[in-house]
Order: C-alpha cells, then sequence, then structure tokens
C-alpha cells in the first residue's frame, strides 16, 4: 500500500511541478500547488455532482424515513462525500507537506473548514436552485466559485498553517 501512495504521491508532485515553471513569477509553489489540487478536485467534484444528479438519483428527490431530500442536495452529499476524501489526500501530501502538523491535527482542521464548506453549499444551492431558478450543475458552479476563496484563504492561513510559523507569531504577540 505504501508503494502505491508514494506511485501516486510522486506522479501528482512530478506532473504539478513539470508545470510550474512559466508561473514561477507569478506565484509560490506552494499557492501553484494548490491551485492545480484544487482546481483538479473541484472539477472532480462538479463532474461527481452532475453525473449523480442527472444519472443515479435521475433528477428525483431521495425519500428518507419520512423526509425527501431534493436531488441537488442529494448530488451534493455523494459529491462532497468522495471528493473530501481526494481533497484531503492532495493537501496533506502534495500541497502542505510541510506544515509540520500531525495528520490528525490536519484532518481536524481538513474538516472543520469543510463543514463551513458544505453548509455554505447547502445554502447557495437552495438559494440559486429553489428561489433563484437556476440549474443545478450551473448552481453549483457558481457557489463553488465562492467557496473557492474562503477555502484558499481559511486552509492557507489558519488550517494547514505551519505550526513554526504559528509559534512566531505567538512569541511575536507575547513580546509586543
Amino acid at each position: 500500500m505504501f508503494k502505491i501512495h508514494y506511485f501516486i504521491k510522486h506522479t501528482i508532485l512530478s506532473s504539478i511541478d513539470f508545470f510550474y515553471a512559466p508561473f514561477k513569477k507569478l506565484m509560490p509553489l506552494q499557492t501553484f500547488r494548490y491551485a492545480a489540487c484544487g482546481g483538479s478536485n473541484t472539477l472532480f467534484d462538479i463532474l461527481l455532482f452532475s453525473l449523480s444528479y442527472n444519472f443515479l438519483f435521475k433528477k428525483e428527490g431521495l425519500p428518507i424515513a419520512h423526509y425527501t431530500v431534493s436531488p441537488h442536495i442529494a448530488a451534493l452529499i455523494f459529491s462532497f462525500s468522495i471528493s473530501f476524501c481526494t481533497g484531503f489526500y492532495l493537501n496533506r501530501y502534495i500541497v502542505f507537506k510541510a506544515s509540520g502538523l500531525s495528520k490528525k491535527s490536519q484532518l481536524y482542521r481538513y474538516m472543520a473548514v469543510n463543514a463551513i464548506c458544505i453548509l455554505l453549499n447547502v445554502v447557495l444551492l437552495k438559494t440559486l436552485v429553489d428561489y433563484v431558478g437556476l440549474y443545478p450543475t450551473v448552481s453549483k458552479i457558481i457557489a463553488t466559485g465562492f467557496i473557492i476563496f474562503f477555502s484558499y484563504f481559511s486552509q492557507t492561513y489558519f488550517f494547514f498553517k505551519p505550526q513554526i510559523a504559528a509559534q512566531e507569531l505567538s512569541r511575536a504577540r507575547n513580546a509586543g
């Protein structure tokens, strides 16, 4: 299993770093890796959402007990449950591999930011589909655009922030 993980990690890093050269002057490598991994995972999530909405749930509600989950929310839950795992893997082993945080700590932080993102997704999807009348896949793309900014800043400056930088910031606050 470790050989598979190493192969996947090495292949992804090599592929991303190969395309980094033209962007070197525009952004740091970590930001480029975040954009590449996040963009790929976002496209994967939207693809899963669209396929599950149209073919798995067939644009029909999902009855659970005495409640029916709307098809766009069921598709959101389905796509999120898969893209959450791939997103954590990419953030842990590709983007923020030098954060110094334990896997458990990173997972809890990643879960926290994604809990907020899923709530934002639900609110935006319900609003755009049920009240504005947009098609669910278009609504998902619009919602994702807003959530990308929140996700990037919260993961970069809080959730996967290197411990050393956090400790230095704490010392600076205590000294000043």
